[in-house]
């Protein structure tokens, strides 16, 4: 008897190149959410060292007025501690970008698990649709297997009979 191929062969294929696939985008998602936090905490750093520079600057510039700086001098610094200023407010900006950034792409790390567990939910529910096939398959081969060796003993019977042979239970 020539063994069967299961049907749905081509369709378990398919739900297994799913899953595959699932499982990589989730993989990217992951990956690009790790590296936009990693992103956002190089910019808090960023903001960080601005505030400290402008800190300093105005110890600085403290200093260097105390002693009867000019006017010039003055100028300079107040111009210097202008502009980080604003370099911190860009920061800030930045930063918040950058939260919303990993906010969507939370998002998609969310969708892509929810795709992920989908798609191996369809893979394991095909699989386990083969498993019971290939066992429906077993058990009608073995029910054709016990029904043809029933046949051939209750032909060998009756060849004994016919002859005259005591079977084996009988002696």
């Amino acid at each position: 008897m020539a063994k069967q191929k299961y049907r749905l062969q081509a369709l378990l294929t398919i739900r297994q190149r799913m899953k595959k696939k699932a499982e990589a985008a989730l993989a990217r998602a992951i990956i690009a959410l790790r590296q936009a936090r990693e992103k956002l905490d190089e910019l808090k750093e960023e903001k960080e060292k601005i505030i400290e520079r402008f800190k300093q600057a105005r110890v600085e510039m403290k200093r260097s007025m105390d002693f009867g700086g000019q006017v010039g001098v003055g100028n300079r610094h107040v111009n210097f501690m202008r502009k980080l200023k604003e370099d911190e407010e860009k920061k800030q900006e930045e930063i918040e970008d950058q939260e919303l950034v990993i906010e969507d792409l939370e998002a998609k790390v969310a969708l892509a698990r929810r795709e992920y567990i989908e798609s191996a939910k369809q893979l394991r529910i095909m699989d386990k649709h083969k498993e019971l096939w290939h066992k429906k398959i077993r058990a009608e081969i073995s029910k054709k297997e016990a029904k043809e060796m029933d046949e051939l003993g209750a032909t060998i019977h009756q060849l004994r009979k016919w002859r005259g042979e005591k079977s084996i239970s009988e002696s």
